[in-house]
C-alpha cells in the first residue's frame, strides 16, 4: 500500500518552507493570477522560482492553483502564464475550467493537470469525463462520503485526493455566489468575502426595526458557519481507500497554523504506515491541532450528512488557545543563546512552549533575554526584532514558540 502524499498550503514563500520543513510532501500556492485567494498575499514569479527550488532540494513538489473560473477578459496573458510557470518547473496546475484546462494542454502539456475539488466531482462518470480530457488527479469535492470515494476509485484509473483538514464552505465545494450578491466580491475569481460566517437574524417585514434570532440566542445565529474539518481520529479508514493526496486547507492561515497542522499528520500518517496493525490514534495529535485556530471540529460528510452539530451558533471568530511568539533562527551552543525572531509580544516571566519542525517540544521559560546590541531587555515589543533567550536546550532552527491565552 502507498503511503499517500501529505499537501500543505502555502500563502507565503515563507509559509511554504515551514509547510515543508514541517512534512509536507507536496504544497499548494496561487500565483499572481487566477487563483481563488486574492486577498492571500499571493507569490510573485519570483517567489514561485525560489518556492520550487526550495521544494525540489528537499523532495518536495509545488502545486499552483489555476482554479478560478474565468470571464473571457480573465484569459487575456493565459497562455504566456502557464508557459512561465512550466519553465519554472512548477509540478502541476489546479484547475477547475475547461478552458483552462484546454489551455494547459496546449502549451504547457509536460505539466501534471490536477483537478481542483471547484469542479465538483461526486461521481466516478463525472470523474471519468474529466480523465478522458487529460487530468491525471481528481480533487474530489468534500461533499463525499468515504463509501462513494472508495467506489470512485473501483471505476476510475486517476489519482484521487481529498481535503483532510480545515475550514469547509456551506456551498457545493465553494462554489457560492452569496458573496457576489452581498458584498459585490466574486468567490468564483478569488475575492470571497465570507458572507457565510455573518451574524443573521429574521426580519418580518410588518415589523421593520424588530430584528428576530433565528435560534433562541441573544447573539444571533450563524446558521451557515461550518465547523473545521478534521479527520485526524478516524484517518486510517481514509487511508485504507488507498487514496493519493491528503490535503490540508488554509492557504491564509498562520505558519503557525500551517506548521502545526503539517506536523500533526505526518506524525500520523507515518505511525500508521509503519506498522498499521499497531497503529493507535494519539490524543496529543487532537489536542495539538486544538491548539491551532479552529471553529472546533466536525468529520464533514465524511460518515454521512452533516447534522446540527456540525455548525458553529456562537460567532465566527477562531477558538485560538495559543499565541504564536517567535522563530527560532539558530542556536548558539557555544554562548548558550537562542536567537528568536519576534512575531507576537512576549516578556520576561513568560512560559512559551516550543514546537520543532522534528521530535519533541518542551518548554522555554523566559528569565533573561537581550536585544541584538546585547542590551538585556525586558519586553520584545518590536515586530520581528532578533531577541537572544538563554537556553540550555538545543532548538531546531524553525522552531516555533507559542504562548497559552489567558
Amino acid at each position: 500500500m502507498q503511503k499517500p502524499e501529505l499537501l500543505a498550503p502555502a500563502g507565503t514563500l515563507e509559509k511554504l518552507k515551514f509547510a515543508i520543513t514541517y512534512g509536507a510532501d507536496a504544497v499548494y500556492l496561487g500565483g499572481p493570477m487566477w487563483g481563488l485567494r486574492a486577498y492571500a498575499g499571493n507569490f510573485t514569479m519570483e517567489d514561485i522560482a525560489d518556492g520550487v527550488s526550495f521544494a525540489h532540494a528537499r523532495g518536495a513538489r509545488v502545486y499552483v492553483t489555476v482554479n478560478m473560473i474565468p470571464h473571457n477578459d480573465d484569459l487575456d496573458g493565459l497562455d504566456d502564464y502557464l508557459r512561465q510557470l512550466a519553465a519554472l518547473g512548477v509540478d502541476a496546475f489546479i484547475i477547475s475550467d475547461p478552458g483552462i484546462l484546454t489551455v494547459a494542454k496546449e502549451v504547457a502539456p509536460q505539466v501534471a493537470r490536477h483537478l481542483s475539488t471547484q469542479a465538483n466531482v461526486v461521481n466516478y462518470r463525472s470523474a471519468q469525463f474529466w480523465v478522458d480530457q487529460g487530468v491525471s488527479r481528481l480533487i474530489l469535492a468534500r461533499e463525499l462520503a468515504l463509501t462513494e470515494i472508495a467506489e470512485i476509485g473501483q471505476h476510475v484509473a486517476a489519482e484521487l485526493e481529498v481535503f483532510v483538514h480545515g475550514a469547509m464552505c456551506i456551498s457545493y465545494s465553494g462554489r457560492c455566489l452569496l458573496s457576489n450578491y452581498l458584498t459585490g466580491r466574486d468567490a468564483n475569481r478569488g475575492a470571497c468575502a465570507q458572507p457565510c460566517r455573518y451574524q443573521y437574524y429574521l426580519v418580518e417585514e410588518k415589523r421593520p426595526g424588530q430584528y428576530f434570532p433565528i435560534t433562541e440566542d441573544a447573539r444571533g445565529t450563524y446558521i451557515m458557519n461550518s465547523k473545521d474539518l478534521c479527520i485526524i481520529e478516524q484517518l486510517p479508514k481514509l487511508l485504507q481507500l488507498n487514496i493519493h493526496g491528503l490535503k490540508i486547507e488554509g492557504r491564509m492561515k498562520s505558519v503557525h497554523y500551517v506548521a502545526t497542522v503539517t506536523k500533526v499528520y505526518r506524525e500520523a500518517i507515518d505511525a500508521y504506515y509503519a506498522n498499521p496493525v499497531a497503529y493507535r490514534f494519539q490524543p496529543q495529535w487532537l489536542d495539538e491541532l486544538a491548539k491551532a485556530s479552529n471553529r472546533s471540529f466536525t468529520t464533514g460528510f465524511y460518515f454521512g450528512a452533516p447534522g446540527p452539530d456540525d455548525h458553529v451558533y456562537e460567532g465566527e471568530l477562531y477558538e485560538r488557545q495559543y499565541d504564536f511568539v517567535g522563530v527560532v533562527q539558530r542556536y548558539d551552543a557555544a554562548m548558550q543563546l537562542l536567537w528568536v525572531e519576534q512575531r507576537n509580544n512576549f516578556q520576561l516571566g513568560d512560559a512559551l512552549e516550543i514546537l520543532q519542525p522534528q521530535g519533541a517540544g518542551g518548554e522555554l521559560v523566559i528569565n533573561k533575554m537581550f536585544n541584538e546590541t546585547g542590551v538585556e531587555i525586558t519586553v520584545a515589543r518590536h515586530a520581528q526584532m532578533l531577541v537572544a533567550i538563554p537556553c540550555q536546550q538545543p532548538l531546531q532552527p524553525m522552531s516555533l514558540l507559542r504562548r497559552q491565552t489567558k
